[in-house]
């Protein structure tokens, strides 16, 4: 009998030729954005200062898959399709009889999953003649991934970097500007929003809500210059789903298939890319289950109202119905900047709204002791936002070593922690605390 494979790594061919939308296949319907002012549904008209055209389009678009250009699909090339992994070291070390697979999402250039959507991103907004983008990130997965893109479509960008990241991740920063973009801490003397969060509290930490206000405004100042969101909007979570996509395919090769789905939860975008094509497999009633994991420091999902909020802290944004802490939230300090969102994407919310997937939380500490424990088993070190997915996995292992029963568990290894070897530095020194 042949050998088992321990990791599938699909050919070329197998790139997904288009996105996923889930739209259609929501139990109902998505309620509209509203706009900040009028507080009435937006138009595209409404967005077109912020987003060109064809990422208008595919936020509304009611069909089921969107050709993915072949221009974006070359580019993918260079990454995908992405592996998938079977841990047998972690399972074996957990003395567990389920079987836990990984997308390995970390081996793009950038090192997360971020250029799914920003190569996609960065493409339609050179098709429609936009000169310049802006954008915020958090940890500087997104802005980094965003700087890479734009380099390949010939693009200028400004990134608003969270303040408490810019200067824990100095190497994501050099990175942004590796790839020709221009990168301040926000909130930043370069908008009236940043110049005002400044005055008030000058040792701000800042929030991605603040650095989503200053890409804002200052994407309104002029024709050639649009705004670009690394999550939460349909059309982010649209381009994300060639991870799930790519993922079913490779389980045939496996010949198994997942009981369980698990992702990190920040806005949304790599969990929605991972999850969205199982959708249908729970709607349907099959033996298949859907996690969302964040930090108990920022518990949207867990801990937030479901109802219309803001995507930035000064109101100028779109309303979208989600579950939220409110748009001044400002989350602690804390290693995973990616998962510091005080909201969650529209189509997640809903999701767990109706059922259709849990979610839970975790603590700084025990979820750094769920990635070492990756690390050590499975040889690459997870980034903080990833390790929150680890631990959630881990656990349902355990459960499964005391029930006995041989469950198929799924996660999307998001991103790798080369870059935050600070974060680990605190906690083999023990200087590491929750938050």
């Amino acid at each position: 009998m042949a050998e088992k494979p321990k990791m599938v790594n699909l050919a070329q061919k197998d790139l997904p030729e288009a996105w996923y939308n889930v739209l259609p296949d929501l139990p109902i319907p998505l309620e509209p954005p509203l706009h900040p002012a009028t507080k009435e549904p937006v138009t595209p008209d409404d967005l077109a200062p912020l987003f060109p055209m064809g990422l208008i389009e595919q936020e509304v678009s009611t069909e089921s898959y969107i050709e993915i250009p072949e221009e974006v699909r070359q580019v993918y090339r260079i990454w995908r399709p992405t592996p998938l992994v079977r841990a047998e070291r972690l399972e074996k070390y957990l003395q567990t009889p389920a079987r836990i697979y990984y997308k390995h999402e970390g081996v793009s250039p950038a090192g997360s999953h971020k250029p799914n959507t920003a190569v996609a991103q960065a493409y339609y907004n050179k098709k429609e003649g936009v000169k310049r983008l802006t954008t915020e990130t958090g940890a500087g997965q997104w802005g980094s991934a965003l700087a890479m893109g734009c380099s390949f479509f010939d693009l200028e960008l400004q990134v608003f970097m969270v303040g408490s990241s810019f200067y824990q991740k100095p190497y994501r920063r050099m990175l942004i500007e590796t790839w020709g973009a221009k990168v301040v801490p926000s909130p930043s003397p370069l908008t009236e929003t940043g110049r005002k969060y400044l005055e008030e509290d000058p040792e701000t930490s800042g929030s991605l809500g603040m650095a989503i206000s200053e890409a804002v405004e200052m994407a309104m100042e002029g024709d050639d210059v649009k705004y670009s969101l690394g999550s939460v909007l349909n059309h982010v979570l649209l381009h994300q789903t060639v991870i799930g996509q790519e993922a079913q395919k490779a389980f045939e090769v496996f010949d198994d298939y997942p009981n369980v789905v698990i992702g990190c939860v920040g806005g949304g975008s790599n969990f929605a890319g991972t999850a969205l094509p199982f959708v249908n497999d729970v709607k349907a009633g099959k033996d298949v289950r859907i996690l969302a994991v964040e930090p108990a420091s920022c518990p949207t999902l867990t801990g937030g109202k479901y109802e219309y909020d803001f995507g930035d802290i000064a109101g100028m944004t779109p309303l979208l119905l989600m579950y939220t802490l409110g748009h001044e939230f400002i989350p602690p300090p804390s290693h995973s900047g990616g998962l510091r969102y005080h909201g969650d994407a529209p189509i997640i919310s809903l999701l767990v709204k109706e059922g259709l997937m849990d979610a839970c939380t975790y603590h700084q500490v025990e979820v750094f002791d769920a990635a070492v424990m990756f690390a050590r088993t499975e040889g690459h070190v997870p980034a903080p936002e990833t390790a929150h997915a680890i631990k959630a996995v881990v656990d349902e292992a355990i459960k499964c070593r005391e029930s006995g029963e041989s469950e198929c568990i799924f996660f999307n290894f998001s991103g790798h922690g080369m870059l935050d070897l600070a974060a680990y530095d605190d906690y083999n020194s023990g200087k590491l605390s929750d938050v």
